[in-house]
């Protein structure tokens, strides 16, 4: 469950996340944000957005999301990568190299950075920056 936010910009979003929830959304968004430099963060849909793209799908639905965000949850961490790589979601083909994480279609959820692989963490936020809005269905 997203923990309700009127943060306005990312500062305001770290700032009022009690600790040591804070220094360890701080250090992934930190991460995001030097890792992909080139995605603008800001606050979308109640979490840290970074980048912008449009989607199209065949119904004719369509509409602005972003490729990466960040969610501070009750329990966890929500780390969103919106991207495919074949026939499955990013995320999923990371799953044997963060297997502390609890990884869905496109989420990678995790207590803190510790349960986490540094580098392949680092690979999953490159891969899914290179996103373009082009790779999603629906």
């Amino acid at each position: 469950m997203f923990k309700a936010t009127k943060a306005t910009t990312p500062e305001a979003y770290l700032d009022a996340l009690d600790e040591p929830r804070r220094t360890e959304v701080r250090a992934v968004h930190e991460l995001i944000r030097a890792t992909a430099p080139g995605l603008e963060s800001r606050i979308d849909s109640g979490m840290l957005a970074y980048g912008r793209y449009r989607y199209h799908y065949a119904s004719g639905r369509s509409g602005e999301w972003f490729p990466i965000g960040l969610a501070s949850q009750k329990r966890y961490i929500s780390l969103y990568v919106m991207a495919v790589d074949g026939d499955r979601y990013l995320a999923e083909s990371f799953r044997e190299r963060l297997p502390k994480a609890d990884i869905g279609k496109s989420c990678v959820r995790f207590k803190g950075l510790e349960d986490l692989d540094r580098d392949a963490l680092v690979e999953l936020i490159r891969e899914g920056a290179k996103l373009d809005g082009a790779t999603l269905g629906g």
